[in-house]
């Protein structure tokens, strides 16, 4: 039986980057207990089982096992994936060889697709570090995937114009956004504009999205089903494959002619850590369940292929053209105001934190920046090229590596201790990219274990600055963190959060 209609479930697996800023290495994070850090707990709970998710009878005996990523269309957070690679082979190589059958299930197409390197909201970062987002974030793809990514996840689906604009430079042939990120929509090259602000649009086609100043060019975007999605997060759906299913295929149009698309995104962690073996559910939906169904499950690289846009689309910029988001209200307010969004906390708090902390961040990275170009340009024949290939080393960082490194990307032939100097250089952007990990802001208040991590790689930007400069970025960061007011007494602000957590990693003559 020939079938029109095609399901598409895209997970986003991510964690933010644990790993101590000077030893490489994750320190026991006591709140995962009974093991030693989130990643090891979310892995148990989550990653590994399904890679291979059991499907049981009414004895509980396992009858089959299911790699689930072999019918997610899914990403991975690169600094997590990278994570698994070196802490569990084994399922790593399962979540790599389920992209390898999906290539040759779908004419080519990967159920996997990239991620900007480390969940930073794009919208609000600058033109050039989006541009070395993006680019660690195929690096790392390829790394991992041995093939170029079709797609890529924005986190937090934050988007603007200017981020289109850097993804279309790259050739990224389609985004995954939430149905309020639509503002318009028409037949392509012609008739007139619809409104579709509120989430109005229609979620089961591919859309065309033109640049405003150069209408040859283009991405596509698919607007996944909201209340689909939210449905399968957060109410009781999963935990019954039956259940699922009929909720699927409510989202049917009966009325449509021709193919359709029912597609859903979720964070990959409601299956196994969120709902605690709602793998399993998956696994007996994609064994099972749908191949007696009316759908056919397609990642969306194969379901573009079959099904190219017929309209085009606008995004909503929101408010002063700073982009929108799936998880803010307000645009992209929750990773720099008191927007009124926020993650748990108690009566009264506030999240006033969040502006001075951007503030003292973008401080940090606009010196770093300054100081990196004024240095490179002695050694690097392209200092935001060196930046961006610098990639390269981080994953995989052998002799061979750096000396091809610097073989490209050196002015002239560099001893071991000038190769040093430039690599401390490189590590000083690096933490400047780390420190705008978007979890940061995301929870209730400056002294959780996200945002402790951000100040983390700050400490280091502003070490290895002090290193390769002699000038002290330190003190004029704490005068601006000390705006950042906690909610709780005993943390006073972030100043003191900073220094109680990183006094011993800095020289006592910083104290004062």
């Amino acid at each position: 039986m020939v079938k029109d209609k095609f399901l598409s479930i895209h997970c986003h697996f991510y964690q933010p980057p644990r790993e101590d800023a000077w030893t490489g290495e994750i320190n026991i994070q006591p709140s995962s207990a009974p093991f030693h850090d989130w990643n090891e707990r979310i892995f148990q709970e989550c990653y590994k089982p399904n890679s291979n998710a059991v499907i049981v009878d009414d004895y509980d005996n396992v009858i089959d096992r299911v790699n689930n990523y072999e019918f997610f269309n899914f990403n991975f957070g690169p600094t997590l994936l990278h994570w698994i690679k070196k802490h569990h082979p084994k399922t790593y190589e399962n979540i790599i060889e389920a992209d390898r059958l999906s290539v040759k299930k779908y004419n080519g197409h990967g159920n996997a697709i990239a991620m900007v390197y480390n969940h930073i909201i794009m919208p609000l970062a600058k033109r050039q570090d989006k541009i070395t987002q993006v680019h660690w974030g195929i690096r790392d793809f390829i790394y991992h995937f041995h093939r170029a990514p079709e797609g890529i996840w924005l986190p937090e689906t934050a988007c603007n114009n200017e981020t289109l604009d850097v993804l279309i430079d790259f050739g990224f042939k389609y985004i995954i956004l939430d149905p309020s990120q639509a503002s318009n929509i028409r037949k392509i090259k012609k008739g007139r504009w619809k409104n579709v602000l509120g989430g109005k649009i229609d979620p089961k086609e591919p859309y065309r999205c033109y640049r405003d100043y150069e209408t040859n060019k283009f991405i596509d975007i698919f607007f996944y089903d909201g209340p689909l999605s939210r449905n399968i997060a957060f109410d009781d759906h999963i935990y019954e494959g039956k259940k699922l299913l009929d909720r699927l295929l409510r989202c049917i149009d009966k009325e449509r002619t021709g193919n359709q698309l029912v597609s859903a995104a979720i964070d990959g962690e409601t299956f196994g850590h969120h709902k605690q073996f709602s793998d399993r559910t998956l696994a007996y939906l994609f064994k099972e369940l749908i191949k007696d169904s009316e759908f056919e499950i397609t990642n969306l690289g194969y379901y573009l292929e079959k099904n190219p846009p017929k309209n085009e689309v606008k995004i909503y910029e929101g408010e002063d053209g700073e982009g929108t988001s799936w998880s803010c209200l307000h645009g992209v307010g929750r990773w720099k105001v008191n927007c009124g969004c926020s993650g748990g906390g108690e009566e009264g708090w506030n999240q006033e934190w969040r502006t001075p902390l951007r503030d003292a961040l973008n401080f940090l990275n606009d010196e770093c920046f300054k100081i990196y170009s004024d240095i490179s340009h002695y050694f690097f024949k392209d200092p935001l090229h060196a930046r961006n290939d610098y990639i390269e080393i981080i994953l995989n960082p052998d002799l061979k590596t750096i000396e091809e490194y610097f073989y490209f990307n050196a002015k002239k032939y560099l001893n071991s201790e000038e190769s040093s100097y430039c690599i401390k250089l490189l590590e000083m952007q690096k933490y400047c990219q780390l420190m705008f990990t978007s979890c940061g802001w995301f929870f209730s208040d400056i002294s959780g274990i996200e945002t402790i991590q951000i100040l983390q790689y700050a400490a280091r930007a502003i070490e290895l600055t002090r290193d390769v400069s002699g000038i002290d970025l330190e003190n004029e960061f704490l005068k601006i963190l000390e705006n950042a007011v906690s909610n709780k007494i005993d943390e006073i602000n972030g100043k003191e959060i900073y220094l109680k957590n990183f006094s011993k990693k800095i020289p006592d003559r910083l104290l004062v």
